[in-house]
């Protein structure tokens, strides 16, 4: 136990020694002034970016380019009427979002006094009164029996007025 005491203080004083080896400090002062005289990097500007310019869609009235045209014989056609023309102001129906031609009669519901029309399209089967509204056409449901759904549709003629087309949900037959 004695002898270990002094050896323990001499490790300890031997590394106290080497923790104190001199101030020199050339090597690192030299390295550092190299680093400062390297030439100093150019940082490149941001880019300009343009700023973001709102789009409108203004085809969203056109035949979509995924339906099949409608046949229209141009020497018998019709003048439209400025007497007639489709509601702006009211508040449209869920159903008016979608082509009619996706639609298809599959039934109807209720009896003699108040009958509905059942729908298939838009993602289900819909039940439509007379006077409720049909397709992208501003079509209003006009006639409602077991066979069929009448829908009288406001279409603009091309040079300014309005033509009113009927057309005609057909109950499908099942197979």
């Amino acid at each position: 136990m004695k002898l270990i005491q002094p050896v323990l203080s001499l490790v300890v004083l031997m590394v106290l020694a080497g923790c104190s080896g001199g101030s020199d400090f050339s090597d690192l002062q030299a390295y550092m002034d190299e680093v400062r005289a390297r030439p100093k990097g150019a940082i490149e500007p941001l880019p300009k970016f343009q700023p973001y310019e709102a789009f409108t869609y203004s085809a969203a009235a056109l035949r979509a380019p995924f339906q099949p045209p409608i046949k229209v014989d141009v020497t018998s056609r019709q003048k439209g009427s400025k007497d007639i023309k489709p509601d702006e102001s009211r508040v449209r129906q869920f159903l008016e979002g979608f082509n009619i031609e996706t639609f298809e009669m599959v039934g109807t519901l209720g009896g003699d006094e108040a009958i509905f029309g059942l729908v298939k399209g838009a993602g289900g089967v819909h039940r439509v009164k007379v006077g409720d509204y049909l397709g992208r056409n501003h079509g209003q449901v006009m006639v409602i029996d077991e066979s069929k759904i009448d829908v009288v549709e406001i279409v603009p003629d091309g040079e300014g007025g309005w033509l009113e087309r009927p057309r005609s949900l057909t109950l499908k037959e099942r197979s």
